[in-house]
């Protein structure tokens, strides 16, 4: 029970906390997001202190390991780090090897983490409903269960504050992750997910989610802002203690946030946020911070109805059929007017998009222009500098451009694209086969150099393109197979496209 509490007011928005009330936050300025809250605090306790108190509550797992079968190399590892905070060492003494990367089964989920799942990190996955946040993780599970099994080491834990035990065995078996290894338990109680972890010691443990999780000792509703910060620290707190990789599933507010203070973000080692449109099968997850690799690494996967699966080569979801025909070696040299590929760099993979535009004679007084994955915006300029320094007049037309397969063009390496997809559905000639365009377009009618282009243009000759419309190059790059054709102005690219 707690033997007194203490009042604090908190920011639901940047996570500030002060001893007075603010109608604006002195912090991130926002309006209306001040609210009171009171912090229980237990005397004598800490929070690592009370999720090991106990050791015989946990019937809601569906087995339990005796502490003599389980390999003890991690609860050594766990004490050698307490013992290692309570003096300083030389960081050169200090042992850190990757080899002890937990590896999730997925290649692509691998590379975004920076080579698997560190012992004791608390990853945060986050996204929309619905998006495959637990698919995915449970695919991980079942994946790291199995390798636990065969390398006799302690399982693997699954905790479900969001569905009953038959609803996530439902899912289990549609996707094929059923393991005698995987222990399944459903609570909303924190003290109860802390006793779990602390007795079966798992492999890897896995929460879903943050915000059904709920602290009995602190007030507010179960998803707030005090219950998210204290469940997060919570887990933290065990986690380091017991080197047990944790990972904590996020629910995303309506305009894309993670829902909760920021200082949950802060608080664990990785964020990464699962992307994706409901409306097609491919997903991307990106690293948005990440203590233990880098951060502008992307894996791709595709959603069935068996479940998830990587994509390690996804060059070929973003371009069209037809464009894919014309890459092959026995394919026609033809393609459609109206469309033009460009690469665009996620992380360190470079990815084809195809640039589709359609342009109609208008009926209205003010043109329609209507975009899916490009920036209407930058349209709206793109079209003036086709008209200026172009000679290509779209201003009184519809104009419709799209991308394939739900991918973003928002890069300005893609500006020349777009350009020479417009100005060929405007010409109703197509671009010259095999050929690509990568530059960004200024007011001027200048093409600008663009970052990182060489990946961009191996990968371009990679997948069967011959000949490459770029902007100028700061020094000479020679790759066999494809043609770089340097332009420096949009009537240069517009001739070179043959246009």
């Amino acid at each position: 029970m707690a033997s007194k509490s203490t009042l604090h007011y908190l920011c639901s928005e940047c996570g500030w906390s002060g001893s007075k009330w603010y109608g604006r936050c002195p912090e991130c300025g926002e309006w209306g997001t001040v609210n009171e809250f009171r912090e229980a605090r237990v005397s004598g306790l800490s929070r690592t202190t009370r999720a090991s108190r106990t050791t015989a509550m946990h019937t809601t797992a569906s087995r339990t390991y005796s502490p003599d079968s389980i390999d003890t190399s991690n609860r050594n590892i766990a004490h050698s780090a307490l013992d290692s905070t309570t003096s300083a060492q030389p960081i050169s003494e200090i042992q850190a090897d990757d080899a002890m990367r937990i590896h999730t089964g997925f290649s692509e989920f691998d590379r975004v983490l920076g080579g698997g799942l560190v012992p004791g990190s608390v990853t945060l996955i986050a996204g929309e409903p619905g998006i495959g946040k637990s698919t995915l993780l449970l695919k991980t599970a079942a994946y790291v269960s199995k390798q636990s099994k065969e390398s006799n080491t302690p399982p693997v834990l699954y905790i479900s504050g969001e569905e009953s035990a038959a609803q996530v065995k439902l899912r289990a078996s549609r996707i094929n992750a059923v393991n005698d290894y995987l222990l399944l338990a459903t609570t909303g109680d924190l003290d109860t997910v802390l006793d779990l972890i602390e007795t079966h010691h798992p492999t890897l443990a896995i929460v879903d989610s943050a915000q059904t999780i709920s602290a009995q000792e602190v007030d507010g509703i179960t998803g707030g802002s005090t219950q998210v910060r204290e469940v997060a620290s919570a887990l933290i707190d065990v986690a380091k203690t017991n080197n047990i990789p944790i990972l904590l599933v996020g629910h995303v507010t309506k305009d894309g946030s993670i829902a909760g203070p920021r200082t949950l973000e802060h608080l664990v080692d990785t964020v990464c946020q699962f992307e994706g449109d409901t409306q097609t099968a491919l997903r991307m997850l990106r690293a948005v911070k990440n203590r233990f690799g880098p951060t502008d690494e992307v894996g791709c996967f595709d959603m069935s109805g068996e479940g998830i699966e990587e994509v390690p080569d996804p060059s070929g979801l973003f371009l069209s059929s037809t464009e894919n025909d014309n890459q092959g070696k026995n394919a026609q040299d033809g393609t459609n007017d109206g469309t033009c590929v460009t690469f665009t760099l996620e992380g360190h993979r470079s990815l084809p998009i195809e640039i589709q535009a359609l342009v109609t004679q208008s009926a209205l007084p003010t043109p329609r222009r209507a975009v899916s994955g490009v920036d209407s915006n930058r349209l709206a300029m793109l079209t003036a500098v086709l008209y200026r320094h172009g000679r290509v007049n779209l201003l009184a037309k519809d104009l419709y451009v799209s991308t394939i397969a739900g991918a973003l063009a928002k890069e300005p390496s893609c500006d020349l694209a777009i350009v020479a997809a417009l100005a060929s559905a405007a010409a109703g000639k197509a671009v010259t086969p095999k050929t690509c365009a990568i530059g960004e377009m200024s007011l001027t009618g200048q093409v600008r150099p663009v970052p990182r282009i060489e990946p961009r243009l191996r990968e371009a000759a990679r997948i069967g393109y011959k000949r490459a419309v770029v902007c100028p190059l700061r020094k000479k790059i020679n790759i066999p197979g494809l043609q770089i054709v340097e332009v420096r102005n949009v009537r240069d690219a517009l001739q070179a496209l043959g246009l």
